[in-house]
């Protein structure tokens, strides 16, 4: 099941594809970077809405050139103390421009939601019921204050300190 950088829980749309297994046309499908890499022209060629699931320990400029055609990169989280996808969705956010879906999948645990939605993450492959037990929708909403600047652009405190300092001292 989904979870979306709103709390809201639905179905997953895509179909993730094994290396070898074909996709129907107008399908919406994920490959791995390793089939990518071996069959992208095929792909470039296929009709319905194409994902990447792109391995933490590779670098995102190697799909740069891919993210014109691809509408969902999936990033994995294979340990919870393993933070390289958070900076894989920076950079394919901020220095690569990635407009589409980008999901988080593996160890995604609830206390790291919000971090991921800062960093560009819109959806979150998470298991269902321990998500409604958990109450993983209000996850987003529990900070609104932030000392860092991310990629949701939301002012950190630093910033609205100084300007409130400025405006006093006028």
């Amino acid at each position: 099941m989904l979870l979306d950088k709103h709390g809201v829980l639905g179905p997953d749309t895509w179909r993730h594809l094994g290396d070898d297994e074909p996709a129907a046309d107008g399908e919406a499908v994920t490959i791995s970077f390793k089939r990518w890499q071996a069959e992208g022209e095929r792909w470039r060629e296929h009709s319905g809405p194409l994902g990447l699931r792109l391995p933490n320990d590779i670098a995102p400029a190697a799909i740069a050139a891919a993210l014109d055609r691809v509408a969902l990169v999936v990033l994995n989280f294979p340990r919870f103390v393993d933070g390289r996808a958070y900076s894989q969705a920076r950079l394919l956010r901020d220095r690569f421009g990635f407009r589409g879906e980008l999901r988080a999948a593996g160890n995604v645990l609830r206390d790291q939601l919000l971090f991921m939605a800062r960093c560009g993450f819109d959806s979150f492959e998470v298991d269902t019921e321990r998500a409604r037990a958990e109450n993983w929708s209000t996850a987003f909403r529990e900070f609104d204050l932030f000392y860092q600047p991310a990629n949701d652009r939301a002012e950190p405190i630093l910033w609205r300190r100084l300007r409130n300092w400025q405006t006093a001292a006028e």
